[in-house]
């Protein structure tokens, strides 16, 4: 039996790895391009998305219980490509239950679609995500910077971005 604090008495943690490829599975069957693959590591299950369709894999997940949005953050892979990642962390607070959805794109083509509408807690994360990676949120109502100044070029986080900044 699971212990620990995701674990209710006769309840398995899921997804399990098997869970995971289940759900991949059904994600699938309604659009065979939106999971592009999965993960389970530490049990940490994740589906990696096709960027165009995150946001209908978001909203299919969403239907399924995962409907709060605990975190929402970029990575920069470099020197891996697609090289910029957006990390989408649901949570189903029925079955205490956690699902990470990964969408990767290029710096050239640094786009997703907003989810502000289906999670307004989204706002200021997203606005984080474009501000320190330069990944834009099409949809978004109010797409601007958030922690550097308006007239700020280039996007800190990335791995690129040169080492001291600006002199003070």
């Amino acid at each position: 039996m699971p212990s620990g604090p995701r674990a209710r008495a006769g309840t398995p943690l899921v997804p399990d790895a098997t869970g995971l490829e289940l759900t991949a599975q059904e994600l699938r069957d309604a659009d065979a391009g939106s999971i592009l693959g999965t993960s389970f590591h530490r049990d940490r299950a994740t589906l990696l998305t096709n960027p165009a369709a995150v946001k209908e894999v978001l909203a299919q997940l969403k239907d399924k219980g995962y409907t709060f949005l605990s975190s929402l953050h970029g990575v920069d892979y470099y020197p891996e490509e697609p090289r910029l990642g957006v990390l989408y962390e649901l949570l189903d607070m029925e079955r205490v239950d956690r699902i990470t959805v990964k969408a990767r794109v290029h710096t050239e083509a640094a786009q997703l679609r907003s989810v502000t509408d289906m999670y307004p807690g989204a706002d200021f994360p997203e606005r984080e995500v474009y501000d320190m990676f330069g990944v834009v949120f099409e949809g978004h109502p109010d797409l601007r910077r958030i922690l550097m100044p308006e007239d700020y070029e280039g996007h800190p986080q990335r791995r690129d971005f040169p080492i001291g900044g600006e002199p003070v």
